[in-house]
């Protein structure tokens, strides 16, 4: 039966599944997910595939990457439902979303470019040294009102920054003051950089967080390089996932 189905151009789950690394239900799960087109079925219900169903395979594979799962499970759904429209729109969102990560990361390195220049008050490479030696707090860090004069810039914007993330101060348990330690200090000049540069709130924020997850600024460095190297690879994926997909609707447009 295999040779037979296979000498018409038909192929069984198996054969399918096979040819790609994967299981037989997850074949059947991507059809009903709607990645693959609906199979024809035999006289006695089994489902049968063909090399356009093999395409399609291929090129949702070849989408994961760069898209991950649920965009390249829309896009896929679309253009077996005849939404190509809608299809490419998906594909531009991620080619934007990647865009828009290539100029945040252009920001965070602009802004520790400017942080380590002469009469910037603090370097790359001695961010949390700088912020112990100047601290104006007996114990934990400086109060508002000093480290706005530092940056040139009103208390209240330092508040405005809390309420937007970029800044997590403490609070002194005396007092109740705000008090911002050696992370604080940091943060709200990377924060005071990528304003000046014309940067919002909203874009700023994740840089801070980037900048936070690697653990200060020094450590950047090679979170820096593996965030080129991981956006790079990720506009390849893109370029690998759309020959695949044009492959693909060039086949269905054959077949029609």
């Amino acid at each position: 039966m295999a040779q037979n189905l296979q000498s018409r151009g038909k192929l069984r789950p198996v054969d399918l599944a096979r040819g790609h690394g994967l299981s037989t239900q997850a074949v059947r799960n991507y059809e009903e997910a709607g990645i693959l087109p609906a199979a024809d079925r035999t006289a006695h219900g089994y489902r049968t595939y063909t090399p356009l169903h093999a395409r399609a395979l291929d090129a949702f594979l070849a989408l994961l990457p760069g898209h991950g799962h649920r965009t390249a499970t829309a896009v896929m759904r679309a253009v077996n439902e005849g939404a190509t429209a809608e299809a490419f729109r998906l594909i531009d969102e991620s080619h934007a979303q990647l865009l828009d990560d290539r100029r945040t990361l252009e920001a965070v390195e602009g802004a520790l470019r400017d942080l380590g220049r002469p009469g910037s008050g603090v370097t790359a490479t001695t961010a949390a040294t700088t912020a112990a030696v100047t601290v104006t707090s007996a114990s934990a860090g400086r109060f508002v009102g000093p480290l706005a004069r530092e940056l040139g810039i009103r208390p209240a914007t330092l508040r405005k920054w809390e309420r937007a993330g970029l800044v997590r101060p403490s609070r002194d348990p005396l007092t109740g003051y705000r008090v911002y330690g050696e992370a604080d200090v940091r943060d709200a000049k990377l924060a005071h950089q990528l304003r000046r540069g014309g940067y919002p709130l909203a874009r700023i924020a994740p840089v801070i967080e980037q900048v936070r997850s690697a653990g200060g600024l020094e450590p950047l460095e090679a979170t820096l390089r593996d965030w080129h190297d991981r956006l790079s690879a990720r506009g390849r994926a893109l370029l690998a996932g759309a020959a695949e997909l044009e492959a693909y609707l060039r086949a269905r447009e054959e077949r029609a």
